[in-house]
């Protein structure tokens, strides 16, 4: 079994260890779009704006989002800490209580799962009470649960999409982030990675803009050039435009050699198409 099957799996017992509550998990990151892409496929003859995907990319990684509200009441969020405890995984100490790792079967990282909780802007969460900087929020009242928020999640709650998870023989809903959202957020991470050799020089996230663009509908592409006026004058698309405009403006920027050098690149990719469609979203001429 694959890594992605195995996240699936592992995915499917969180949602069974926490059925009796009213928590909606949202799944981001690589495993994120893996689950849009399996959704895509089920649904023939879906149009999109490339015929050309990438392969879904093998991951270990579980980002689970977290909405604004369900930090706002910690006790909603109990149900979900328990499982996570139950299930074997444990604090990473270097971001203890929003980091957690489950070794694999001989004990060791081999085959083990790691979960990043995640939540939307700062302000967001100031605007009701909890306290929050860049690198954590704290539920209230508090409780050794936390989440690292992302200013550049925006749109996080905006035109959510449910997924139904397979595996097994057992099945489970949960929710991935709108295209557009993916998008800003993959954007920080590379810019963020660009250089950085211990994770690859943010090869991966350079493939998932292209794979997010890629398997757009007609009616995503549209939501979001929607979200993208809606939000022009906000920080954080600005410093996005500029991404853009910095990493993506030509088959031979930063961003492009990135996509280029990943695993997963193919010839066949439509590069030029998917630089003008990203930079149409942003404004950048």
């Amino acid at each position: 079994m694959d890594e992605l099957s195995q996240l699936s799996d592992a995915l499917l017992d969180l949602i069974e260890n926490i059925s009796s509550s009213e928590h909606k998990l949202i799944i981001g990151g690589g495993f994120g779009i893996y689950l849009r892409h399996k959704e895509l496929l089920k649904a023939r003859n879906t149009k999109t704006l490339l015929k050309e995907w990438p392969q879904p990319r093998s991951t270990n990684d579980l980002d689970l989002f977290l909405k604004t509200e369900l930090l706002a009441d910690s006790s909603k969020l109990k149900p979900l800490a328990n499982a996570i405890q139950k299930l074997g995984y444990n604090p990473i100490e270097t971001a203890k209580y929003y980091q957690f790792f489950k070794p694999g079967p001989q004990g060791g990282e081999t085959g083990g799962f790691k979960i990043d909780i995640l939540t939307g802007p700062v302000e967001n969460l100031r605007r009701v009470g909890v306290k929050a900087d860049s690198r954590r929020a704290h539920p209230k009242p508090k409780i050794e649960f936390h989440a690292h928020p992302l200013d550049e999640a925006l749109t996080l709650e905006e035109h959510l999409r449910s997924v139904v998870i397979e595996s097994s023989g057992r099945k489970g809903e949960v929710f991935i982030p709108h295209p557009f959202s993916f998008i800003m957020m993959k954007l920080f991470a590379l810019h963020d990675r660009q250089n950085d050799s211990g994770k690859d020089y943010g090869r991966h996230h350079a493939l998932d803009i292209y794979t997010i663009i890629a398997m757009m509908t007609s009616c995503e592409w549209e939501e979001s050039m929607r979200l993208s006026d809606k939000y022009k004058n906000n920080i954080k698309v600005k410093e996005a435009a500029g991404i853009v405009d910095d990493m993506f403006k030509d088959e031979l920027s930063l961003g492009s050699i990135r996509l280029k050098e990943s695993k997963y690149y193919k010839d066949s990719f439509q590069l030029s198409e998917f630089l003008r469609a990203l930079k149409d979203l942003f404004g950048i001429m």
